[in-house]
């Protein structure tokens, strides 16, 4: 036995802790850094799983949190199995500068907030009295967990999400309308399906081009100006997250809740009214300094699959990131 190596060991601790550590920070995979160590994908594993697990094993990786950030995932793309969707946490506690050191704590197999109540239940004792802000997509069941479990927490709906929301209702007014007056499904050279990327973009990038390109689609495809005003609507969404002052986007926000529940487009009228009903949530997000889920984000889309092994010794090498 060396501390260099255990026994039996056919890689180093130092070249095991190397491939743990790129894992964690870099977009690679196990076959990737097998292949630079010159040995078999299953001897790296074994050896990444072993060590991770160690590091799941330490009861201090869930000390210091203070917002918590939570999402699924779905990690395995079979439409059989019940184990394909995951539900993930993420440190988002800001450190002393003001930054996100976005760490991801654990991973659990299931999309519900069942899953993530448990998780919460089984955490160490003063675990869930130091979460201060909760952030979480527009799914109920994550929200309900977030109320039952963690009740002095503020919840905050992330703004990614909210504004992805406004895009969603955006297109669909642009479908139907395309729908209505053609007939069909987009086709290249349909004026409004030419201008489908240009509506997303914010009016605030746009270029003198394309602007008169935007202009010349919705006279040619929009006869009731229902696109117009839907992406009009959608530019104020958001410019909720973009206003140098948390007191000017909250007063947008309050106008977007007052007023588009009530807009004569159903598309924009329901999107108003799934905003009324997360309405605490949603202005949490200006009494929290801006807490957002975009870490859990990036950690969900660019992390998982690393292993290309499936349930649960994946789970132990993500959880080494904490």
């Amino acid at each position: 036995m060396h501390p260099f190596a255990t026994a039996r060991a056919k890689v180093t601790a130092r070249a095991v802790g190397w491939a743990t550590g790129m894992l964690q920070t870099d977009d690679t995979t196990v076959a990737t850094l097998a292949r630079r160590l010159r040995v078999g994908w299953h001897t790296l594993w074994r050896a990444i799983a072993q060590h991770a697990g160690d590091g799941v094993d330490d009861p201090d990786r869930l000390t210091g949190v203070t917002a918590l950030g939570v999402d699924e995932h779905i990690w395995k793309p079979s439409r059989r199995g019940h184990d394909r969707a995951v539900t993930s946490m993420v440190d988002l506690t800001r450190d002393e500068h003001g930054l996100v050191r976005a760490r991801l704590l654990d991973v659990v197999p299931g999309q519900s907030g069942t899953a993530y109540a448990a998780w919460l239940r089984q955490a160490p004792a003063g675990f869930v009295p130091a979460i201060e802000h909760a952030a979480l997509d527009p799914f109920r069941g994550y929200a309900n967990a977030i109320r039952d479990e963690l009740p002095e927490a503020a919840a905050v709906l992330d703004a990614f999400h909210v504004v992805r929301l406004g895009v969603k209702a955006l297109d669909e007014v642009r479908q139907r309308v395309q729908q209505d007056t053609l007939g069909h499904r987009g086709r290249k050279g349909d004026p409004l399906y030419a201008i489908r990327g240009l509506l997303r973009h914010g009016g605030e990038h746009l270029s003198d081009r394309q602007h008169a390109r935007l202009r010349a689609g919705l006279v040619a495809g929009d006869p009731n100006c229902e696109v117009e005003v839907a992406w009009h609507c959608y530019q104020q969404l958001r410019s909720i997250y973009h206003q140098e002052r948390a007191a000017d986007g909250r007063l947008i926000a309050e106008q977007v809740l007052d007023t588009f529940h009530s807009c004569p487009i159903p598309e924009i009228a329901r999107l108003g009214r799934t905003l009324r009903n997360w309405r605490q949530q949603f202005l949490a997000y200006f009494d929290t300094g801006g807490v957002s889920n975009g870490g859990t984000e990036a950690i969900c889309e660019s992390g998982f699959g690393w292993s290309g092994t499936g349930w649960p010794g994946w789970v132990s090498v993500v959880s080494i990131r904490a």
